[in-house]
């Protein structure tokens, strides 16, 4: 059994779905207060729609878009004790559109820390791995900023939010590329070799390491950053290899996953996927959203999540193509004792 000091999941991440009435409301229902509300209206052509507690209410970023921050007055308006208060914008709230928000808590507005060369504001939850990192770039390679975590990130999710000399895409780091590429949430492509977004410095338990780029560390601009520890039982950072059939490649993760979102990184022209227990509820999980692109939710058979992994039921080669390499990150929870069922459990 894997150990976990997590014995309720939902009190760190949890999936809302409503449908939009394009009207002030609150949505209740997450089972804590949020810091990081990730919006997609499934029916429509709507962006990714981000916001934390960090940079503040109505302060919107857009995962599939290389956008700068903006103010939507009429998009998140407060964060509150068991959900989100919401205004009329169509990305959060269009009318008659069926919406997903994906939740994660850290702890609030943050504090400041300075583990780093460059200072920073950290709203961290050390029991769930995830912090929220708010700094000012100096364009200096080998800068670093403290993420809080007390553990090594796994993966961490980074975006100027300033125009940066002309608006700049969402980098990623993740363990299993490595600290010498960089990733883009905004884009398909495969990873750029290169040491300009992460300074090919591997993540320490207190900082995290920046090059020279726009994208993770430009002079003088507002930055973010989402970091991600792995935790036993809760979430899980890693890789799989396809098999090209529909009794597709099965990955361990330890826990029953409620979030799952993969991409291809062996090849260019692949999307972030992701896909979460609310949505459909059942197996074969068939509601795919993308961080990359405005794309309506699609139905696609994907994949089943299990008792203690997830296991692929698609041919493409966007999820599993013979041979080729995936990156993962999923979160969820097993029952107590129930991370040592067999992986056929559906």
């Amino acid at each position: 059994m894997a150990y976990t000091a997590i014995n309720k999941s939902t009190s760190y991440f949890n999936t809302v779905t409503y449908t939009g009435n394009a009207s002030t409301r609150s949505i209740t229902g997450v089972g804590f207060q949020p810091d990081w509300c990730w919006f997609k209206s499934r029916g429509d052509t709507n962006g990714n729609m981000f916001y934390d507690a960090v940079r503040g209410a109505t302060k919107v970023l857009v995962s599939n878009a290389t956008n700068a921050e903006a103010t939507e007055s009429n998009g998140l308006s407060a964060f509150d004790s068991d959900g989100f208060s919401i205004g009329s914008a169509a990305g959060e709230n269009a009318n008659n559109q069926p919406i997903v928000a994906w939740n994660w808590k850290a702890n609030g507005t943050g504090s400041a820390n300075t583990d780093g060369t460059i200072n920073s504001t950290v709203s961290v939850n050390q029991t769930a791995g995830f912090s929220i990192v708010k700094y000012t770039g100096n364009a200096t390679s080998g800068a670093t900023i403290g993420h809080g975590l007390g553990a090594v990130p796994k993966m961490i999710i980074t975006k100027n939010r300033d125009e940066g000399g002309g608006n700049q895409d969402w980098c990623v780091y993740h363990v299993s590329v490595g600290a010498n590429k960089g990733m883009f949430l905004n884009l398909q492509n495969s990873p750029d070799t290169n040491a300009k977004y992460f300074n090919d410095t591997t993540p320490t338990s207190s900082v995290f390491t920046v090059g020279n780029n726009l994208g993770t560390n430009g002079s003088g601009d507002n930055m973010i950053a989402y970091c991600f520890a792995e935790k036993s039982g809760y979430s899980k950072f890693g890789t799989y290899t396809g098999n090209g059939n529909t009794d597709g490649t099965f990955v361990y993760t330890g826990f029953k996953p409620k979030f799952v979102m993969y991409k291809r990184y062996s090849a260019s022209g692949n999307d972030w996927i992701i896909v979460d227990s609310k949505r459909p509820g059942y197996n074969v999980n068939n509601k795919e959203l993308y961080a990359n692109l405005n794309s309506a939710e699609g139905t696609t058979d994907l994949l089943d999540t299990l008792s203690n992994g997830f296991k692929l039921r698609r041919t493409h080669a966007s999820a599993n193509a013979d041979g080729s390499t995936y990156l993962y990150m999923a979160f969820g929870q097993s029952l107590v004792g129930s991370n040592n069922i067999p992986n056929n459990a559906r």
